[in-house]
């Protein structure tokens, strides 16, 4: 094993701990706080997290192996079923990151009806139709015998091995990432951008008001108007900063494989196995910062983090002080 070898096993041992450990976490949020539970975008949450924590255990690990090994890493109907979760938990976690960003832009642009918009039916609904789009490529892939061992991304996922099949598999590979990835990135970009006008609107509105009231206030000290004017440019760069992380994550861990998958494909230039594991690893990596992008710097997240982490250590202080006291009262 050479050192490229070796940064790539760091690499995807990296990501599944990460991984493992946010997700898990964002779960335990989500079983602890019915407040969060009962909205929508609860749904979509625990769906993508889900299918991260699928990922995490079941392909990452063969992926991790077929780097080491050099090699198929499990036998052909343990592949087989890996490359079919491969395959649908990569559009599966892709639209459910369109359905997130169609849930926000319904809670701005529509704020006084987004109860009545996006209730739990209509979630529930949304993520049936994610689960039925994303399972529909992997079966055909399966009754068509296009699934197994990618000895270039030395992982369990969409190939063809026979030469007379090649178009047929191009046309199908297209089509796939047509309607996963390149869907979710017009749908990401289309409700973001509209968020992002709306918020950029309102943050307009409340300048124009804040310097009324500054011209208003003539004795106020010069220090409340410099904090005043510092948090109007925080407010107009919030929402983009938040937009440009959701569609800058989804691209820089998506496009390289998706694009590696393309070229690889229509081109005859030779691509390097390094190359290849390392655009798979890219993909992985969604989710290890899904959680962070999505759950976990939210306040609602926060704020059940810190209560989960206040009652284990409650609990250990008072078994440690030597005290049995009820539950309830913990």
């Amino acid at each position: 094993m050479n050192s490229w070898d070796a940064g790539l096993v760091g690499l995807l041992v990296g990501t599944m701990g990460v991984s493992l450990l946010s997700n898990a976490l964002v779960l335990l949020c989500l079983l602890h706080s019915a407040d969060i539970r009962r909205q929508a975008p609860a749904l979509f949450t625990l769906n993508l997290t889900c299918g991260n924590l699928l990922c995490t255990v079941v392909n990452m690990p063969l992926t991790l192996a077929g780097v080491v090994a050099q090699r198929q890493p499990a036998g052909d109907r343990l592949c087989r079923l890996a490359a079919f979760l491969d395959t649908f938990l990569a559009a599966n976690s892709m639209l459910s990151m369109a359905a997130l960003s169609i849930d926000r832009w319904v809670a701005v642009v529509f704020p006084l009806s987004y109860r009545a918009k996006m209730r739990l039916r209509d979630a529930a609904l949304m993520v049936a139709y994610t689960w039925l789009h994303a399972l529909t490529f992997p079966a055909a892939a399966l009754a068509l015998s296009w699934l197994g061992f990618h000895q270039l991304y030395a992982s369990c996922t969409l190939c063809s091995r026979r030469p007379d099949e090649r178009l047929r598999f191009a046309v199908f590979t297209g089509a796939f990432h047509t309607l996963s990835f390149l869907l979710s990135f017009v749908v990401l970009c289309c409700t973001y951008l509209k968020v992002l006008k709306v918020a950029r609107f309102h943050c307009k509105r409340i300048d124009v008001i804040t310097m009324q009231t500054l011209v208003l206030l003539v004795d106020i000290h010069p220090s409340v108007r410099e904090r005043c004017l510092e948090e109007q440019k925080r407010r107009r760069q919030r929402a983009t900063k938040k937009i440009s992380t959701f569609i800058g994550t989804f691209l820089l861990c998506f496009a390289p494989y998706v694009i590696t998958r393309l070229v690889e494909l229509f081109s005859t230039v030779p691509i390097g196995s390094h190359w290849g594991v390392l655009s798979k690893c890219l993909a992985y990596s969604k989710a290890a910062s899904d959680p962070f992008v999505y759950s976990l710097l939210r306040h609602q997240y926060r704020k059940s983090c810190k209560e989960i982490l206040n009652r284990i250590f409650n609990r250990r202080s008072i078994r440690s002080s030597g005290l049995t006291v009820p539950s309830d009262s913990v």
